[in-house]
């Protein structure tokens, strides 16, 4: 997520926080370090004069000066701005209207409309209860009305059909009235893209608004565009009342400007970040957060979330049960365990939400490495029959052969993969019994997460 700028305003941090004194001739050398960043970034030539001008004016205050630790509040300084220009806090959707609350689409093609308005749906579904309808508007694409089908279909809504023989105005007027007749909460209007603004495209967005009347007209921009996001956003901004954004591919290796541009330009807030392919993959944007996060200062309360999300409480408290009443753990049990880690959004996901200085340790980790020793260690148990699993004393020279073939790797990873079982289903045991600081002590804290991982991976820093 925004890899370079984070860089970069991490190790100004750390010098910012070095600072026994403040000076304006410090200050102007610490601004111009980060004017530089910013703009590398493809931050917009305003915003950063704006940033730059209200953090210069509170760091040459009193504030600073007086204080015993300037370096630090000279951080605090920078991140409360940095949250300012993104829009401070967290923007609410608005669902306040009559039923069916509807909810438009805008941006360009490319930008990820059609699958962040499923997963605008997922989360419409899960977190507020709602009962959504998608529809598609693109009548120019064919395939992003199948597209917008089969990923409706993934986040659990209702999808409205629609032709590319089709007008935009027909297919919205059709999809409001059955909305209505079957008492949706919410109609998520997905809307054609162009590769670049034209007339048509503005002519017709236009007309679905004033044929819709949204509560919610979402900007959808790709947080990869740099200074192309900003034009994009004034044309939108100039053509629709768009009252949010939302950044998507904000775990590529973006540059990150999009992300302080957008809102400043549209003077909308940004509602949502798209942080993952997967359905799921989307958060409520929180500038706060997202501001510690560009300083290299982790977003620990989103890891916390996203692991607690990921854990399967049900099944924990089976596996619990399980080993209290003396059954034995067994590759079933292993197998979940690997399972629940893709779950909580792959080890890259995790990481990307440390603070630097630990996830700087992690990048030196092969991570795509450390996920492909999961999915490889799930092949193997998965080639393995039902007893195997229950009982893996059976799997001697003829199976392990039979299950490396299935699983298309070397007898020797199924061996590996058999040592670390027992390493775990050791640990097992000492938890039946009671040991579990004596357990930990030997782990040495959460290092003995390489353990259920695998000895051939990388050994995590943390």
């Amino acid at each position: 997520m925004a890899s370079a700028l984070t860089d970069k305003l991490s190790r100004l941090v750390k010098e910012m926080r070095g600072q026994a004194r403040i000076t304006e001739s410090n200050v102007q050398d610490m601004l111009r370090e980060v004017r530089m960043a910013l703009l590398e970034a493809d931050v917009a030539l305003p915003v950063v004069r704006d940033f730059i001008a209200r953090v210069k004016e509170k760091a040459l205050g009193q504030e600073v000066i007086s204080s015993l630790q300037p370096g630090q509040v000279l951080v605090s300084i920078v991140n409360k701005e940095l949250a300012a220009t993104m829009g401070e806090g967290v923007a609410d959707i608005n669902l306040n209207a009559q039923p069916p609350a509807v909810i438009l689409m805008a941006g360009l093609q490319g930008a990820g409309k059609t699958t962040t308005t499923a997963k605008l749906a997922k989360h419409l579904i899960e977190k507020r209860k709602k009962k959504v309808l998608t529809v598609s508007g693109d009548v120019y694409r064919p395939a992003a009305i199948e597209q917008l089908k089969t990923v409706t279909a993934q986040a659990g809504a209702e999808w409205f059909p629609s032709t590319p023989d089709q007008k935009p105005h027909d297919i919205a007027v059709a999809a409001i009235d059955y909305a209505k007749k079957h008492f949706f909460d919410v109609l998520l209007v997905d809307t054609a893209g162009r590769l670049a603004i034209d007339e048509l495209l503005m002519a017709e967005i236009k007309d679905l608004h004033a044929t819709l009347k949204p509560v919610e007209t979402l900007f959808v921009v790709d947080a990869m565009q740099g200074q192309d996001a900003v034009n994009t956003a004034k044309a939108f901004k100039e053509a629709l009342p768009l009252t949010g954004i939302v950044l998507t591919k904000l775990d590529g290796d973006s540059r990150g400007g999009a992300a302080l541009s957008v809102r400043q330009i549209t003077g909308a807030p940004i509602k949502f970040a798209g942080v993952s392919e997967k359905i799921d993959g989307l958060e409520v944007f929180d500038a706060d957060r997202h501001a510690q996060r560009v300083l290299g200062m982790g977003d620990i309360v989103a890891l916390v979330e996203q692991v607690t999300k990921g854990v399967d409480m049900e099944a924990a408290q089976k596996m619990a049960e399980k080993l209290k009443s003396g059954d034995g753990f067994d590759l079933n049990d292993f197998l979940a365990q690997l399972q629940q880690m893709k779950q909580m959004g792959g080890l890259s996901t995790l990481m990307d939400k440390l603070p630097a200085e630990l996830a700087g340790k992690a990048g030196q980790v092969d991570m795509d490495k450390a996920e492909r020793e999961i999915k490889r260690k799930e092949g193997i148990i998965c080639s393995m029959t039902f007893k195997e699993r229950k009982n893996p004393a059976l799997i001697k020279a003829t199976r392990k052969k039979r299950i490396a073939d299935g699983a298309g790797v070397q007898v020797q990873e199924v061996n590996r993969l058999l040592k670390e079982f027992e390493q775990m289903q050791t640990m097992m045991k000492k938890l039946k019994g009671g040991g579990l600081m004596k357990m930990m002590k030997k782990m040495g804290g959460m290092k003995g997460m390489k353990g259920m991982m695998g000895g051939g991976m990388p050994k995590l820093p943390f």
